[in-house]
């Protein structure tokens, strides 16, 4: 898979409570992937960037929010997440993008 297509799919890693729990207990990492993204090619993504071994992927639809914006009715966008899990023994350091 090309290296810019990579970054294409995998778009930023999702940094909340929720996740550095999920990560600290079951070695699990939370990025925000594009809507078209399949799981297959997520799983590539995370092989190819962070030369790790991913052993399981859950994808999440994150609904789209209505919100006021100035006053007026809006909604902001929709956006899919992956949880990925990798295989025991294994991380990604994800301030500095590398394996650890």
């Amino acid at each position: 898979m090309m290296q810019n297509h990579l970054y294409n799919v995998i778009r930023r890693p999702h940094v909340s409570e929720k996740t550095a729990r999920v990560s600290a207990a079951s070695n699990q990492y939370v990025f925000q992937v594009a809507s078209a993204a399949t799981k297959t090619e997520i799983k590539q993504a995370v092989e190819g960037l962070f030369d790790v071994e991913v052993t399981g992927i859950q994808v999440v639809s994150m609904p789209a929010k209505r919100k006021a914006f100035r006053g007026r009715p809006g909604t902001r966008k929709g956006w899919k997440k992956a949880y990925v899990r990798l295989a025991a023994g294994q991380s990604i350091d994800l301030v500095d993008g590398e394996q650890a």
